[in-house]
């Protein structure tokens, strides 16, 4: 599995530990081995620009998925096939805001986030309220049992 997590900010990142955890839960929904994925950290003014340019909303957002091949989860006991599954696009500024709002690190809020891109990326989404039940009940799930890993 091809994993680059790249940090163009002044915040602190365990790259390595984004990493693994992009490993870890590309490896329970059985995603091909041999597909890609980039994680991206950037500042508020480059993710300004790209929510604008992206979802037409002003201001800077959290995470932003972009989709490369449309891969999906594996099924029963098989992986998907290969291919580049796309950018996770994370801001430590807006993320460290939500995390002092929600009582918790800064480094937790974005491996949180880490988690939710990816689940976009696979094609999971939260318009619907069933939804949103399946996919925060899964990010959940897969980011506990990481951390209990850890």
């Amino acid at each position: 599995m091809s994993i680059e997590v790249n940090n163009e900010t002044e915040a602190q990142v365990d790259e390595a530990e984004f990493a693994a955890l992009a490993r870890y839960v590309l490896d329970a929904m059985r995603v091909h081995p041999q597909s890609e994925l980039s994680i991206l950290f950037v500042d508020t003014d480059v993710m300004s620009e790209l929510h604008v340019r992206w979802m037409d909303e002003p201001g800077p957002t959290d995470v932003l998925s972009f989709p490369m091949d449309e891969l999906r989860p594996g099924r029963d006991g098989e992986v998907s096939g290969p291919g580049q599954l796309g950018d996770v696009v994370l801001c430590p500024e807006v993320a460290a805001q939500q995390a002092r709002a929600a009582g918790h690190s800064t480094a937790e809020e974005m491996l949180l986030l880490t988690t939710h891109g990816i689940l976009h990326l696979l094609g999971y989404d939260h318009v619907e309220p069933e939804e949103e039940k399946e996919m925060f009940a899964l990010q959940r799930k897969l980011l506990l049992t990481f951390l209990a890993g850890r």
